[in-house]
């Protein structure tokens, strides 16, 4: 019986760090979001992160139309500095820029508050 409950909590426990790494490293989507950074900024009592938000415009998509505005939250990981960097210098430019990024599972408070994580950013030639 004793040989029964060992196995049991060690199944236990690699089901769930299985499910953790997964959620953890896990990545859903990659992808390229185009706009104006509106702002970055470092947030948190006990977990500090960085969040931006981005501007997102119909660019020249719909002829003669005023463009459609809408915004977009991301995060930043704070080992990115980098990337934290370019985002602070083209927030104050007001460049249109292509924000390289990776969506994850499951967000946690350490990492960040959205699921959209900037992995690189491109000024844009327009």
């Amino acid at each position: 019986m004793k040989k029964f409950i060992t196995w049991t909590i060690l199944l236990v426990l690699v089901v769930i760090g299985s499910v953790f790494s997964f959620y953890y490293f896990a990545v859903y989507e990659e992808g390229v979001m185009a706009g104006r950074v509106l702002s970055v900024t470092q947030r948190g009592m006990i977990f500090k992160t960085y969040e931006g938000k981005l501007s997102v415009e119909s660019f020249g998509s719909l002829k003669g139309v005023s463009p459609l505005a809408e915004t977009r939250d991301f995060s930043i990981e704070s080992d990115q500095a980098e990337v934290i960097k370019a985002l602070e210098e083209v927030a104050a430019s007001g460049e249109h820029v292509n924000l390289r990024f990776i969506r994850r599972y499951k967000t946690f408070p350490w990492r960040g508050e959205t699921k959209y994580f900037v992995t690189g950013v491109e000024k844009s030639k327009l």
